[in-house]
């Protein structure tokens, strides 16, 4: 009897044994199922927009140009798919398009609004941080504008001046009750895009305009979502934790590629994702690690969010440090068309910022 127990337990394990291999094996094939394509960042923001929209009805895009595809043409085609009645211009309103986003949000709806310029944010700022980040917690969560996202392009683009360069993300996420949120390439802005349409929280999604052309990678098809609120640690290593977002990954690499290259430091890059709010435990526990920090960023210097990271680190980690924080940033200036490439904190900068840091640390 004990023998034909033990034989029963046997086959029992076989039989589980066997069908946890055919489950691993469905889902190995169901990998290799999936297709990708080569896309850019600008067609990536627009294959994000038509799935949204073509899985649920409630996704509405609005905004200036966007019906003849947008000045960047990240909506190019939505409208002869989907109709004047879901895709549609505005008035040059910045806080008509955002009060109207607001409405339709509360009435149930997943707008999708496009503001052309962050630059040119600002006439909404009271919509966005007054009404948007407050409406849920003013009414008691009766009411609430969870379904809106704010698109917008940041940043320099090697041309735009004043009014076509600045990168405004600090002064939101100041407000709570909103995420901001800014992708580094194609596949990470199609995947937190579909996420920031569908989350129940208004997002302000942040898009780096000198990537839409040059920043190309293979994009997986289809519907897929990565995680807002978590950062990513895109590169490990020991000496150094580097921390940024957005267009400014691709500076902070090639920094940290000739920091290895030169004097052998092995940089840790974070790439934040998500600034509000942000992840505090990853960067904590990379500069536990490392016990070196540089932050950078292409917003001026005063104020700019890499104060909030340096700030934090300092508090939670200072037993941990072997050298001061560095910050990388823009300059206290307007931002300059003539002296851009003196103004951006580029990656000789960002290189200079590595090696500093380790060669003073104590």
């Amino acid at each position: 009897m004990l023998m034909f127990r033990r034989g029963s337990r046997r086959l029992r394990n076989f039989r589980t044994l066997s069908s946890e291999a055919r489950m691993k094996t469905k889902a190995d094939s169901l990998a290799e199922q999936k297709s990708y394509r080569t896309m850019n960042l600008f067609t990536a923001v627009n294959d994000a927009m038509d799935i949204a929209m073509e899985q649920d009805d409630e996704v509405i895009v609005f905004g200036e140009d966007v019906k003849f595809g947008g000045v960047f043409r990240c909506c190019i085609g939505l409208n002869e798919k989907y109709g004047d009645e879901r895709v549609f211009n505005t008035p040059l309103c910045e806080q008509g398009i955002i009060g109207f986003g607001i409405g339709a949000a509360a009435a149930g709806a997943k707008p999708v609004a496009e503001i052309q310029f962050a630059d040119y944010i600002h006439p909404a700022f009271d919509q966005i941080v007054n009404e948007a980040a407050k409406y849920r917690y003013r009414s008691g969560n009766e009411f609430n504008s969870g379904g809106l996202t704010i698109r917008t392009p940041y940043g320099a683009v090697g041309h735009g001046g004043l009014y076509h360069s600045q990168s405004p993300e600090a002064y939101f996420c100041h407000s709570a009750g909103i995420k901001v949120v800014v992708p580094r390439s194609p596949a990470q802005a199609k995947g937190l895009l579909l996420s920031s349409i569908f989350a129940p929280d208004p997002v302000l999604f942040m898009e780096p305009k000198w990537l839409y052309r040059t920043a190309v990678e293979e994009v997986m098809e289809g519907d897929y979502r990565i995680p807002l609120d978590s950062a990513e640690v895109i590169r490990e290593g020991t000496d150094v934790t580097v921390i940024g977002w957005g267009a400014q990954l691709q500076v902070l690499t090639k920094a940290a590629d000739e920091a290895k290259a030169n004097h052998g430091i092995s940089c840790e890059i974070i790439d934040l994702r998500t600034l509000s709010p942000w992840d505090e435990d990853t960067v904590i526990e990379s500069v536990e690690k490392t016990g070196r920090c540089v932050v950078s960023h292409e917003a001026p210097l005063q104020g700019g969010f890499g104060a909030e990271i340096a700030s934090t680190i300092q508090e939670k980690c200072f037993y941990h440090l072997q050298a001061p924080i560095k910050r990388v940033c823009g300059y206290d200036t307007p931002f300059p068309l003539a002296f851009e490439k003196f103004y951006v904190p580029d990656h000789l900068k960002n290189y200079d910022a590595i090696v500093n840091v380790v060669e003073e640390s104590c």
